[in-house]
Parts: C-alpha cells; sequence; structure tokens
C-alpha cells in the first residue's frame, strides 16, 4: 500500500508537468518543470525499488539524473 501512494504521487507529479508543459502553462525549460520532474521521478524511483521492480528502477532513476542535469543547465551551473 505504502508503495502504490508513493509510486502515484511521483506519477502524478510528472504527469503534471507534463500536462502543464502542454498546456503551455510551463516551460519546459524552466525550472519548476525540473524540479516537478525530479522529484516525480525519483518517488516512482523508490516506490519501484520498493517492490523490486528494476527495468522502472532503471528508468525513473534514469529519469531524475535527465531532469537533475537538466536543472543544472537551466541555472547555467558549469559542470566541468
Amino acid at each position: 500500500m505504502y508503495n502504490d501512494i508513493i509510486g502515484t504521487i511521483g506519477v502524478g507529479l510528472i504527469l503534471v508537468a507534463y500536462f502543464l508543459n502542454t498546456e503551455k502553462l510551463l516551460p519546459k525549460d524552466g525550472k519548476m518543470f525540473y524540479v516537478l520532474n525530479i522529484i516525480g521521478a525519483a518517488l516512482a524511483c523508490y516506490a519501484s525499488l520498493l517492490i523490486n521492480y528494476w527495468p522502472f528502477v532503471i528508468l525513473e532513476g534514469t529519469w531524475t539524473l535527465v531532469s537533475i542535469y537538466g536543472l543544472m543547465k537551466s541555472m547555467r551551473i558549469n559542470m566541468t
């Protein structure tokens, strides 16, 4: 039950970010878009880890890392 709640919140945040971007209410390169994706993907990754579903652990873990990279890039942090 706990993993379902965590996973639902995580996936919900990702979908909210996508919907708001689709409706042009949230720019795809804006900080909030990345933050929603980072939190959502991290929660979905954790929920997948709780049920030992490795394909989604990898998918959501990668989604989290790519979103962190995007956030850093949008904040113009030098990553060298």
